[in-house]
């Protein structure tokens, strides 16, 4: 997999914020050596935050979001406003652009608040450098830059780089589970939800993370899993599942042998599998006229049998035998009230990165809504939760507390 190929939840998420004609488009377009930002001296140019994945010397592939200003007016301005304040929840890195003839407002200061309340590693950058006699000395968090000019830019690169890299480790989707030489055995059904040529991107990655650990990776459908096991000589360190088969998977294989789904190990990854655990219990509270959010991370064509909003419903409704409501989100909508709601089940979250997971992992909590996952629901409907959970004695010492 190259640079480029790099899924966007698994880059550092780089955006640039500020008020309006601060510079952000021409610092954009500076750091990343491209015309990625229109430029305008008319207040407001950027009317929507622009996403690019990209490779950033020296930090490697890195999605870069220039956003609308924050002092944006008018009933569309604060609209904008909004949408870039929906960009915190995703953002990795958060670079302040500050017009330093005007020096830091009022919006700035508001928006390094935000910074600091949601524990965004942030830098300050004041644009405009060239209009000034001389550039006052700055703090360790602070640059001054000309875009202009393209003063000071390969600094400013170097300090972004810094922050990002001192953001802690990600978990592994699977590889900490594995030792060299161990056998995973990875179910994959094949049929007309799936996309044609391809592999889905959780199963992408979990293969890549298993071959990272100098482990195997075998591949099956649903109906080759038993015969598989028992050609193997050996037994797998652990079977991976996708969700939608997990009642066939878990009758196939014994039960010495380690299993769990693919979203379960992405709610892990994304920090969300503890809460989803919890939340999953919530199906026995139930009753009738409940509201159920079904919140997906992406838009995706959806097939007649979609497991979100067909097959999913379905299931809960013939597991809680209630009348139930369904509303289901994709993509960015996901609702900021959350109140009227009784659980939220999202999907794997494979096409977010871990902080907007963790974001709307908080927003249910904060709202005392429970929180699941496509996974670990359908493994709490089917009875196997806690066998799907062996992997992870102390998610399943909380369950069992």
């Amino acid at each position: 997999m190259g640079l480029n190929d790099t899924p966007s939840a698994d880059r550092v998420h780089i955006a640039f914020f500020g008020k309006r004609n601060a510079g952000k488009s021409s610092v954009v377009n500076a750091v990343t050596g491209q015309d990625l930002a229109v430029v305008s001296d008319v207040k407001g140019t950027t009317t929507d935050p622009v996403y690019k994945a990209m490779e950033l010397l020296p930090l490697g592939p890195v999605m870069i979001i220039d956003t609308p200003g924050i002092d944006d007016e008018g009933a569309l301005g604060q609209l904008r406003v909004k949408k870039t304040r929906q960009v915190l929840n995703k953002t990795d890195v958060a670079v302040l652009i500050v017009d330093s003839v005007r020096g830091l407002t009022d919006e700035d200061q508001q928006l390094i608040h935000l910074f600091q309340e949601k524990e965004i590693a942030h830098l300050i950058v004041y644009n405009k450098s060239d209009l000034l006699s001389q550039p006052v000395a700055t703090g360790a968090n602070e640059i001054w830059v000309s875009a202009t000019e393209k003063t000071n830019i390969e600094a400013l690169k170097e300090k972004i780089a810094s922050l990002a890299a001192s953001e802690e480790p990600k978990l592994k989707i699977v590889a900490d589970l594995l030792a060299p030489s161990d056998f995973v055995v990875l179910v994959i059904p094949i049929d007309k939800a799936a996309p044609k040529g391809r592999l889905i991107l959780p199963q992408q990655q979990t293969i890549r993370d298993i071959l990272e650990a100098d482990a195997t990776a075998i591949m099956v459908k649903e109906f080759e899993l038993k015969q598989t096991l028992e050609d193997l000589g050996r037994k797998p360190k652990l079977v991976i599942t996708d969700s939608q088969v997990f009642a066939k998977v878990s009758a196939d294989t014994p039960k010495d042998i380690l299993l769990t789904s693919f979203s379960i190990l992405f709610a892990r990854y994304k920090g969300l599998l503890a809460a989803a655990v919890k939340g999953a219990a919530t199906l026995d509270k139930l009753v009738d006229g409940d509201k159920v959010l079904i919140a997906e991370g992406c838009t995706h064509h959806r097939q007649c049998d979609d497991i979100g909003t067909v097959k999913l419903p379905r299931w809960i409704k013939n597991y809680t035998g209630k009348d139930l409501q369904f509303v289901f989100k994709s993509g960015v909508e996901y609702p900021d009230d959350l109140t009227e709601y009784k659980l939220v089940v999202h999907c794997g979250g494979c096409m977010l990165n871990e902080r907007e997971v963790r974001y709307r992992t908080k927003c249910a909590l904060d709202q005392k809504v429970p929180i699941t996952n496509y996974g670990t629901i359908i493994a709490y409907m089917q009875g196997i939760l806690k066998r799907s959970l062996e992997a992870f004695p102390h998610i399943l010492a909380e369950m069992e507390d």
